[in-house]
């Protein structure tokens, strides 16, 4: 640990258990069906650090029972280590007991010095996010395992201070949904307006 302008510096896995996702084997129940238990990968984290619920696929309960140690609970943080590094996913009360699969990694915090949101914010940095990528273990598809992970430098700076970077972040989402909606309902006002002038046509 090394404290630098009032801030310390701290390896993520001093802040975080870091578990990788269970083997691919034993999700070979994983299908389309409405009942069972989510499985989060890749595919559902989206661009905008979200999970996409409506594209998860579930395992039967029977074979889920057996994954305990790889449940999530709310707060925790799912990584993509395969694939799509650097998209990652606060989980909320939705997801809450849902699994997640081998090319992803949990990292979950219970040090008192971070904020799990803060966290996830900084984790979701450009900066960390390419710091994540210059540290990929070479290969057809770059991945970074729970040891590389674990090395990652995160500043922690005071909680009032984590307060106010969460607070801040979080009017910046809402503005940011805010101008998508607005954008989203103009492309169908202009797709309307286009549709009515081609048949006036």
């Amino acid at each position: 640990m090394k404290v630098v302008g009032g801030n310390e510096r701290v390896a993520l896995r001093e802040l975080a258990e870091i578990t990788p996702g269970p083997s691919g084997s034993l999700l070979d129940g994983l299908g389309d069906a409405s009942d069972g238990v989510p499985v989060v990968t890749p595919s559902d984290i989206t661009s905008g650090s979200q999970v996409d619920v409506r594209t998860l696929r579930r395992l039967p309960d029977d074979d889920a029972s057996k994954l305990g140690r790889f449940t999530l609970r709310q707060d925790d943080i799912v990584v993509v280590r395969q694939g799509s590094l650097g998209r990652l996913a606060m989980v909320g009360p939705e997801l809450a007991g849902a699994l997640y699969n081998s090319s992803c990694a949990r990292v979950r915090s219970d040090d008192r010095r971070v904020l799990p949101q803060y966290l996830f914010a900084y984790l979701s940095s450009s900066a960390v996010r390419e710091e994540i990528l210059q540290r990929a273990l070479p290969g057809t598809i770059p991945s970074i395992n729970a040891a590389l992970l674990g090395d990652l430098p995160v500043i922690v700076p005071p909680l009032e201070t984590q307060d106010q970077v969460v607070a801040v972040v979080a009017d910046v989402d809402e503005l940011t949904l805010v101008h998508r909606a607005t954008a989203d309902r103009l492309d169908l006002l202009k797709q309307a307006l286009l549709d009515d002038l081609l048949r006036k046509g």
